[in-house]
């Protein structure tokens, strides 16, 4: 059975005084799906995230979400949709289990539209790591505690569609791997479309079944993490020991290089280890390519 797309984007254009910022981009995200938007700073990034939103009017091109234009789309669709900007407007002097259950309410009236009734706070805090802080206020939070309280309220409405600008900010690393598998658990059991922006290429690369790249305005790449690598040239380096001596090579067929290598019997191979291109290198080969036009 074929679906309708959660966003579907036709030929979005959008132009800031006589500066293109959105040159005619097309793109759609299936139910499910996590999905990370990359680019350089000024490529276009907020500005897409802000049309599909709501905030902001196009100059041309057709934009459906969750099967109406968010211009026009009314308060049971924003139901629908969950957002986590870089930076809320400070609740300082509530505490974050009443926030949260403030928040909530606002969502109870669609319930029954939307088929989604929003989060059991409780379960909510402990599911951002949050659940030892119900009663604390809110500006006692360390910044990595305040940005899973923004998680939080992202969450509460249990959106079908999640926008996430730069989540994980202020997080340590173990904050982090666990917001990894909470994205992962949305998608895999809630659901719910994930797009995501995010600076940190490591983290596109852990998260994201598929990424986008915007440049200049245009997508540049559309694909996953291993898609987009096989389309930009590139060699993978081999390391191992030979007779207890460390060699590295690099080759555009390493497997095909690691057969030969092992066919030797000359030498002694140990430690063998190919490392591929990382999305990141993959990325700024994709930006350099865009710049050298």
């Amino acid at each position: 059975m074929v679906t309708a797309p959660v966003v579907e984007v036709q030929g979005l254009r959008l132009r800031y005084g006589a500066r293109t910022v959105l040159d005619g981009i097309d793109f759609r995200l299936d139910r499910g799906e996590v999905v990370a938007l990359l680019g350089p700073n000024g490529a276009g990034k907020t500005t897409t995230i802000e049309v599909l939103e709501g905030f902001r009017r196009p100059d041309a091109g057709a934009v459906r979400v969750l099967g109406e234009s968010p211009e026009t789309a009314g308060d049971a669709w924003r139901a629908r949709i969950g957002v986590v900007l870089q930076s809320w407007r400070d609740h300082a002097r509530w505490r974050v289990g009443p926030l949260l259950e403030q928040f909530a309410t606002l969502y109870e009236p669609f319930a029954a539209s939307t088929g989604r009734r929003p989060h059991d706070v409780t379960e909510l805090l402990d599911l951002v790591g949050l659940g030892g802080h119900r009663g604390a206020l809110v500006r006692s939070l360390s910044g990595g505690q305040r940005r899973r309280l923004d998680v939080a309220i992202g969450l509460v409405g249990r959106p079908e569609l999640l926008f996430l600008d730069e989540p994980t900010t202020g997080f340590d690393p173990v904050a982090r791997h666990e917001f990894h598998e909470l994205v992962h658990a949305l998608s895999d059991f809630d659901d719910t479309t994930v797009l995501l922006t995010t600076h940190d290429l490591a983290e596109a690369e852990k998260i994201a079944g598929r990424i986008l790249i915007l440049d200049r305005g245009a997508i540049v790449a559309d694909g996953s993490p291993a898609e987009l690598a096989r389309a930009v040239p590139s060699a993978s380096e081999i390391s191992w020991r030979e007779d207890g001596v460390r060699q590295v090579h690099s080759a555009a067929d390493p497997e095909a290089f690691v057969r030969e290598l092992l066919a030797r019997t000359d030498v002694s191979v140990t430690e063998l280890v190919v490392r591929a291109q990382t999305l990141e290198e993959t990325y700024l080969a994709m930006i350099d390519t865009e710049d050298a036009r």
